[in-house]
């Protein structure tokens, strides 16, 4: 059986290589559980403090769902086996979504259809000039991204790419605030392991307990959002002391670096 999602663990960073660059990474069955099961993995290795995924090859990201699959599964399963299969394949991409450590999409390519889902779904996405989106779902008779794309671009954006399904250069994918970062192709994995490194470095507790909130945030009042930041750093992760937080400045004795 192929090794659909290729696995490395440097400075505490996960990479996630998504393996079929014959197909653009189409995202198959077996692609899709094998991520899954991988992020989860990876977010339970207390070595791990970040997550990246990424495509392989220079062309794609991922072009999303494999048709050919599809169509096959569309012949020869039941309408009740095929909704089952997709129930299985939506909670795995929100398990994704709501992986408890921050995740980055390393964007070398296009990201369309059930890429742009999984890629907005992300914390957050680096890109490089070959980077593209569309999100196809109603050009094609379907649903999805209502729950990722809006939490990334705001809702007139969003509308905008889910009605019309276009594509969504490199570019203005920054400009909108779909990519945080757009750099040249040769040095896009060293933007993203920058990032990435920078962030495993950091109090793990603290940045997953960060997450944990702005997830529990969508939807509440500001009311709500402070009452939810009280409880969690008063229960859940107290506020580190100062000797604990602040070594390196009190060794030096409050001199500037």
């Amino acid at each position: 059986m192929a090794d659909y999602i290729l696995t490395e663990k440097i400075d505490g960073v996960a990479i996630l290589t998504m393996n079929r660059p014959e197909q653009l990474n189409a995202m198959s069955q077996q692609l899709s559980a094998e991520l899954h099961e991988a992020v989860v993995r990876m977010s339970e290795d207390d070595e791990v403090g970040c997550i990246v995924i990424t495509g392989a090859g220079t062309r794609a990201f991922s072009a999303g769902g494999d048709i050919h699959e599809q169509r096959e599964d569309d012949k020869r399963m039941t309408q009740a086996d095929l909704d089952a299969r997709n129930t299985v394949r939506a909670q795995g991409s929100y398990e994704i979504s709501a992986c408890a450590k921050p995740t980055i999409g390393m964007i070398n390519g296009l990201a369309y259809g059930g890429a742009g889902v999984l890629a907005s779904s992300l914390d957050m996405r680096v890109g490089c000039e070959h980077a593209s989106f569309r999100f196809l779902a109603a050009a094609y008779g379907r649903i999805n991204s209502t729950w990722t794309l809006p939490n990334q671009v705001g809702w007139p954006i969003a509308k905008e790419l889910l009605f019309s399904g276009r594509v969504v250069e490199a570019e203005e994918a920054h400009r909108i605030g779909l990519l945080n970062h757009l750099v040249p192709c040769a040095q896009l994995r060293d933007k993203t392991m920058w990032l990435a490194t920078m962030i495993a470095k950091n109090k793990r507790e603290s940045v997953v307990g960060v997450k944990a909130l702005l997830l529990q945030d969508l939807g509440c009042d500001l009311r709500e959002q402070w009452t939810n930041e009280r409880e969690y750093t008063t229960k859940v992760v107290r506020g580190a002391k100062a000797e604990a937080a602040f070594p390196e400045f009190i060794a030096r004795r409050g001199r500037p670096v």
